[in-house]
């Protein structure tokens, strides 16, 4: 069966009416025409937040443009690289308002990596962050084609600073290039590099709308009204953030404020008190670890605090929210609803939330669909689900098992335009309209769908049965002698029979707390894991049972989503 989001409004009335606009350039005239002195951006200057309006930051825009096209960039690709930031915004919006195509880089790749996605996109001007200077000048010595590095913050003859001050001049003296340039909505405008947890970064090729779709498929199941304000915390080059942290929000004539850094998130909630956040499950689960921690400090704390868990669980949002008054003034006291994607969140921290008065919106969705797909409705929303398929868009279950289980198929204007240079994989992702996502899921009978895991992940047993490591590694998760596991199977020496086997990093500090009188040994960690997987074992099917664990003491590799990088494991 194909569900459709229209289908589902219809049916349920939860989404909000919202028209996607014929592109980003007619996105930001509207939202700049109705909030012309209210606050785009919040951004920390000298220790305090400052703020920038919507009609500056258009200005900024649009002297930026002018400049870049001066400068003979049109129809060229241009890179951008470096925290989440103003400048990163503007560089955005510069370039695919009407110069040419934005190519987002991660910050956190090598030089290497970035010289081969350099001379795989063809840029020829990168804008970039003080913290990327060298990189970039290591770059610029064997990239030929980067003909132009533009620092954001120095202020030499061709530095972003200069730019804006130079496209200024440009408009007042009567250059209409940028502001008159024609935009086909329906061509590739922004190039991005999958940091995939497995194989090679393939470079994914949207359109203007792409994206406004997507962002009036996200303003369709969260009202987010001027006053509200987000807190950017993921990295801003993903499409995640991008879509959804600071493109919904801003077309929503919302405010977005820059984190300065991991380290500094609970720090900048205080400052800037934000109504909404998007964030991914890892941050979700740290923040829900914590309060827990505090929660059952003692036997006497536990008891009352699960007894208002389940006095909550009756009352509506704003009782529990004055139930729970000092962990909503941890996030900042006006946090109304958190957006979590790139992974599944644990049910039972979604629960746990909802119950403490602050709703999570599980989403999903993949940077070849701009990104969101699915979501959850704030007026109709199920824990433990990734959500319905968004209006316009559709969704189905390909070749369904006995269990309803089968690869999800996508199709809508949200569907990227291609593999960038890669037409045969291109063509075996997108079939007959289709986008065949990679994922393995199921859907229930109101159109929710749950992911079981990825394809690629799959392991077959000999005698044909079917295991998803991310069920075994959630059940692995959810022990508190566990901080993250990678599942995988094996193969015996001599019976040539496969059988399962986890990368496990122990939480050390939990296990440290359990035997509290000395520092565990090696031995004693393997012993406490040993006994948390056969309690698990016993829930499962002989198949499916893990037989054997290594423990590993660094965290594996992430992608900067936050999701491990399985081709990184080691024993």
């Amino acid at each position: 069966m194909v569900w459709k989001g229209n289908d589902i409004k219809v049916k349920k009335n939860i989404f909000y009416d919202e028209t996607p606009k014929r592109d980003l350039r007619e996105f930001l005239g509207k939202v700049v025409e109705a909030n012309p002195d209210s606050n785009a951006f919040l951004s920390k200057i000298d220790g305090k937040y400052e703020p920038t309006t919507y009609r500056q930051f258009q200005e900024d825009v649009n002297a930026l443009g002018t400049a870049f096209i001066d400068m003979g960039l049109k129809n060229e690709k241009i890179g951008v690289i470096g925290e989440n930031r103003y400048e990163w915004c503007v560089t955005y919006m510069a370039t695919v308002n009407g110069t040419g195509v934005i190519v987002p880089l991660d910050k956190e790749l090598s030089t290497d990596e970035l010289i081969y996605l350099c001379r795989e996109s063809g840029l020829k001007a990168v804008v970039f962050s003080g913290k990327q200077t060298s990189k970039i000048k290591k770059i610029a010595q064997v990239c030929e084609n980067l003909v132009y590095q533009i620092p954001m913050d120095e202020t030499g003859d061709i530095s972003y600073p200069k730019l804006i001050e130079k496209g200024r001049g440009l408009l007042a003296d009567g250059n209409m290039e940028f502001l008159n340039a024609e935009i086909d909505p329906d061509v590739m405008s922004m190039l991005l590099f999958t940091s995939g947890t497995t194989g090679v970064a393939k470079g994914v090729m949207l359109c203007h709308s792409n994206l406004t779709s997507n962002v009036a498929a996200m303003k369709s199941i969260l009202k987010i009204v001027p006053g509200d304000l987000s807190l950017s915390i993921l990295p801003i080059h993903h499409t995640f953030e991008c879509t959804c942290g600071f493109l919904t929000i801003i077309g929503s004539g919302g405010t977005v404020a820059f984190c300065e850094g991991l380290k500094f998130i609970a720090e900048n909630i205080r400052e800037t008190k934000p109504t909404i956040l998007v964030i991914v499950p890892l941050i979700i689960e740290n923040v829900h670890s914590k309060i827990m921690k505090k929660a059952e400090a003692s036997p006497v704390k536990k008891i009352v605090f699960n007894l208002l868990l389940a006095i909550a669980s009756v009352l509506n949002v704003k009782s529990r929210r004055k139930i729970f008054k000092t962990v909503h003034a941890s996030l900042g006291g006006r946090v109304h609803h958190i957006i979590s994607g790139a992974s599944a969140l644990s049910p039972s921290v979604s629960r746990s939330f909802d119950k403490m008065g602050l709703p999570i919106l599980q989403g999903y969705g993949m940077t070849e669909c701009s990104p969101c797909t699915a979501g959850n409705p704030e007026k109709f929303y199920k824990h433990g689900a990734l959500g319905m398929a968004l209006p316009g868009y559709e969704m189905k279950i390909d070749n369904p098992d006995k269990d309803g289980i089968g690869e999800i198929l996508i199709k809508g204007p949200h569907v990227m335009l291609g593999y960038y240079n890669m037409p045969e994989e291109t063509a075996k992702t997108i079939v007959d309209g289709w986008l065949h996502s990679g994922d393995y899921g199921k859907v229930d009978k109101d159109g929710f769908y749950t992911i079981t895991g990825r394809k690629k992940n799959l392991i077959v047993t000999k005698t044909g049965k079917n295991i998803f490591p991310e069920e075994l590694e959630e059940y692995l998760n959810n022990s508190p002698f566990i901080l993250e596991s990678v599942v995988s199977d094996s193969e015996e020496d001599i019976t040539k029979e496969n059988f399962i086997q986890a990368h496990i990093v122990p939480n050390f500090e939990s296990i440290k707390e359990t035997i509290a009188d000395h520092l565990p040994s090696m031995d004693e960690i393997k012993k406490i894991i040993g006994d948390e997987i056969k309690k698990i074992n016993k829930k499962l099917p002989t198949f499916k049972r893990i037989r054997i664990f290594h423990i590993r003491e660094d965290e594996f590799e992430k992608t900067t989503t936050k999701k491990i990088k399985r081709h990184n494991k080691k024993d």
